[in-house]
C-alpha cells in the first residue's frame, strides 16, 4: 500500500505515525475488550493510507464500538443508533475526496440501523465499514442481539433466544456487496491484513471482525482462538489458492457438486489439486462459504473461514452521481433552482 498520496492536489506528510492518529481521550472500554486490539490495528493502518487525519473521517452509531471515534486523531461522528450509514452516505458523496470509515456493531447496524446498511451495501460508495460482532448488546449490559445464537441465554432471553441469528456476511451478499471479508480481534496480524485489503478497496468493504466481550459474552469465539482448537476449526482463505486448514494443512475442502466435503490429505485418496480454489471473484462461491460454513448445525463441521470472501470491481455511488451531475450541466446548462421547485406541470386548486 503506496504512503505516499495526494489530496485536493497536496502533498500529504508521509512521516506520520500510529501514535499521530490517537486522541488524547482515556479510551474506556472493559479491561481485556477486544476493542482495544481492533482500535491499535486501526491506527496501525492510518499511516499507510498516506492521507492526513484531517482528510480522515469516523462515523459511528451506539454501542461500545461506537465510541471509536473519540479515540481517533481525525475528524468523527458519533451519530444515534443505527444511522451511521445514512450520515457516512451524506458525507462521501458531497466530499468523494475524504476517506470515511464506519464502525458499528451487530445491534446497532443489524437491529435498528439494518435496514440502512442494506442501502448503503447495495449503493457501493467508496467507504469503509468495521462491523465489531460480539453476539450480544454490551453497552446495554448483555441482552441477546441479532447475531445471537439460538438458544443464548441472556438477561432479555432468560430461557434461550428463539430468534434465528442474522449471519452478517452473507447479508451483506445478498444486499449486493462489492466487497465482504472477516477477520478475529485475537489474529492481530491477519486482522491488520483484512484493514490493508479493506482499505484499498474501491467501493464498500464490508469487514465483520469477531470481537470478544469479555463481561457477557466470553469466549463466544474460542473455537477460532484457542490454540488447542483454531488449527481445525479456522480456514484463512487465499485468493488463487486451495481451501487448507488443520495442522500442516492436513485437511482441505473440495466441491462435491455445490456441496462442500472435508477430505483428509494424508489418505492418499486425495490432493491438492482435487481442492475447491478460492476464488475473490466468484459471488457464487462465496455465498457457499458464507451460508453453508457458517451453519452450526452442519454435519460436516466445516471450519470457519476468515479473509476476504468477494472483491468485485465496479462503478462507486459517487461516481455515478458525479456523472450525472455533469451530464445534466452538460445537457441544460447550469440549474435553475426554481424551475426544478415549479416542476413541468402545475394544478390550480379550485375553493
Amino acid at each position: 500500500m503506496s504512503t505516499q498520496k495526494t489530496v485536493n492536489g497536496s502533498p500529504t506528510n508521509g512521516n506520520l505515525q500510529a501514535k499521530d492518529f490517537a486522541s488524547d481521550q482515556e479510551v474506556r472500554w472493559c479491561p481485556g475488550c477486544g476493542d482495544y486490539t481492533i482500535l491499535k490495528q486501526v491506527q496501525n493502518l492510518m499511516p499507510k493510507l498516506g492521507l492526513d487525519p484531517e482528510n480522515i473521517v469516523f462515523v459511528a452509531g451506539i454501542g461500545c464500538s461506537s465510541r471509536f471515534p473519540y479515540y481517533m486523531k481525525t475528524y468523527g461522528m458519533h451519530g444515534i443508533h443505527g444511522r451511521a450509514p445514512a450520515i457516512a452516505t451524506g458525507l462521501k458523496v458531497a466530499r468523494p475526496d475524504l476517506s470515511v470509515w464506519v464502525v458499528t456493531g451487530d445491534g446497532d447496524a443489524l437491529s435498528i440501523g439494518g435496514n440502512h446498511v442494506i442501502h448503503m451495501l447495495r449503493r457501493n460508495l467508496d467507504i469503509n465499514v468495521l462491523l465489531f460482532n460480539n453476539e450480544i448488546y454490551g453497552l446495554t449490559k448483555g441482552q441477546y442481539s441479532p447475531t445471537s445464537p439460538r438458544g443464548q441465554v441472556t438477561k432479555t432471553s432468560p430461557a434461550g433466544s428463539v430468534d434465528s441469528p442474522f449471519n452478517p456476511l452473507a447479508l451483506a451478499i445478498g444486499a449486493n456487496a462489492s466487497y465482504v471479508a472477516r477477520a478475529m480481534d485475537r489474529d492481530p496480524k491477519h486482522l491488520q491484513i483484512m484493514l490493508e485489503r479493506s482499505a484499498q478497496h474501491k467501493g464498500t468493504s464490508f469487514l465483520e471482525i469477531y470481537q470478544n466481550c469479555i463481561v457477557f459474552n466470553d469466549g463466544a469465539f474460542s473455537p477460532y482462538t484457542d490454540k488447542t482448537q483454531r488449527d481445525n476449526t479456522s480456514l484463512y482463505l487465499e485468493n488463487g489458492q486451495p481451501l487448507l486448514f488443520g495442522a500442516d494443512d492436513a485437511f482441505g475442502v473440495r466441491l462435491d457438486g455445490c456441496r462442500p466435503e472435508i477430505v483428509d490429505l494424508r489418505s492418499g485418496k486425495w490432493s491438492k489439486d482435487d481442492l475447491w480454489i478460492h476464488d475473490e471473484q466468484d459471488r457464487n462461491k462465496a455465498w457457499l462459504l458464507t451460508a453453508l460454513f457458517d451453519d452450526n448445525s452442519s454435519e460436516g463441521k466445516l471450519p470457519r473461514p476468515f479473509g476476504v470472501f468477494l472483491a468485485e470491481d465496479r462503478p462507486t455511488y459517487e461516481e455515478l452521481v458525479k456523472q450525472q451531475i455533469a451530464a445534466a450541466i452538460e445537457r441544460k446548462g447550469e440549474g435553475d433552482l426554481e424551475s426544478l421547485l415549479t416542476g413541468e406541470e402545475t394544478w390550480t386548486v379550485k375553493g
